[in-house]
């Protein structure tokens, strides 16, 4: 259960801009839970939506399914449901095969497992690690 309600005032100023270029951002005429639960607060769902149009819809010198690929492994780790679910989506929207998909899953697997044995063994880094940040 949220801890906020929904918003579903789609005529404040603030929410209809970010909510109208949310859909032309990504070709949709849907518009997410998330959005409709942050428009608790319409400058907020403003600076968060910026932060996302710039970083996730924006081309950068990521490509874009790899951002969401990223997304999808933070998602998984911090067990954020909702994210995982809306991550996976638009990756696979931006051409994630099945195959990749598996294979992501095996990696964040393989990578919580050897995240996990280290923590426990608590191994000390290598210094090699560390000699290009001291050139």
């Amino acid at each position: 259960m949220s801890t906020i309600k929904r918003t579903d005032d789609d005529n404040h100023p603030i929410i209809k801009e970010v909510y109208e270029d949310i859909k032309q951002s990504r070709n949709t005429t849907y518009i997410g839970n998330f959005w409709k639960y942050l428009a608790f607060d319409p400058q907020l769902l403003k600076n968060v939506w910026s932060d996302v149009k710039d970083l996730m819809v924006k081309q950068t010198i990521i490509p874009n399914k790899t951002k969401e690929m990223i997304y999808m492994a933070v998602s998984i780790t911090n067990n954020c449901s909702y994210c995982t679910h809306s991550h996976t989506a638009a990756a696979k929207k931006l051409g994630m095969t099945e195959d990749e998909h598996s294979e992501f899953l095996n990696i964040v697997a393989l990578a919580a497992k050897t995240n996990q044995l280290v923590n426990s063994i608590q191994v000390p880094v290598d210094e090699i690690f560390d000699e290009d940040i001291e050139k």
